[in-house]
């Protein structure tokens, strides 16, 4: 239990990284402590102080997944989270900047959340401030790219560069779908992010999903 809810971010940012928790963007100084659940939920007059103040309750998100998820009072078992779930096997990540469910049991709920903060959006020339599916696609070509300099070049000082420009761009499982056929570069994506969960991975970074989307 925090005195004050915004007090979480500096924990959650070395739990997780500077990074949005839903649409893994970036964001140095613009991520918000976010609630999944409500801290008031809709028809409620008050407060609950319990979803305010708990840390169980809460995610760091940008500006636009915040939004795009508002006041919904969830129900956690309909949805897959970042914190807890296995989202990478259940989501797919593809050219272009799109996201969509991967087909397995557990679609409904990878949709679900897909739906919830809207990573399925893509730009709309009437409102340029949800850029986060172009942002994705931008990712996704400079991710292609480092691939590409690396088959032309491989070196060791080669890899770790492209480690760090992962990290410093955000979408980490745009990278870590770039470069599925990289076994070596795998292991160092999955390494570079504070709370990658390693149980989430077999030994050939195969990504493993038990039943409730657990890992």
């Amino acid at each position: 239990m925090y005195t004050e809810y915004k007090n979480a971010r500096k924990a959650l940012i070395d739990r997780m990284g500077q990074y949005c928790s839903y649409c893994e963007a970036r964001l140095p100084s613009g991520l918000a402590v976010e609630h999944v659940k409500p801290k008031k939920p809709p028809g409620a007059t008050q407060v609950n102080q319990i979803r305010a103040l708990s840390w169980d309750n809460f995610l760091l998100a940008c500006v636009n997944c915040n939004s795009t998820k508002g006041d919904t009072d969830v129900i956690i078992a309909d949805y897959l989270w970042p914190d807890s779930d296995n989202t990478f096997s259940a989501f797919v990540y593809a050219e272009g900047g799109i996201v969509r469910p991967a087909q397995s049991a557990l679609s409904p709920k990878a949709l679900n959340m897909i739906k919830l903060v809207g990573l399925d959006k893509q730009l709309d020339e009437d409102d340029a401030s949800d850029r986060r599916w172009l942002n994705r696609k931008e990712v996704w070509d400079i991710a292609e790219r480092a691939r590409q300099r690396l088959v032309a070049g491989d070196t060791p000082d080669m890899r770790e560069q492209i480690v760090e420009t992962a990290t410093g761009h955000g979408f980490w499982s745009v990278w870590m779908t770039v470069f599925a056929q990289d076994r070596d570069m795998l292991y160092r994506f999955i390494a570079c992010l504070p709370g990658t969960s390693t149980e989430c991975f077999d030994v050939n970074c195969m990504s493993v999903i038990r039943p409730g989307g657990q890992c």
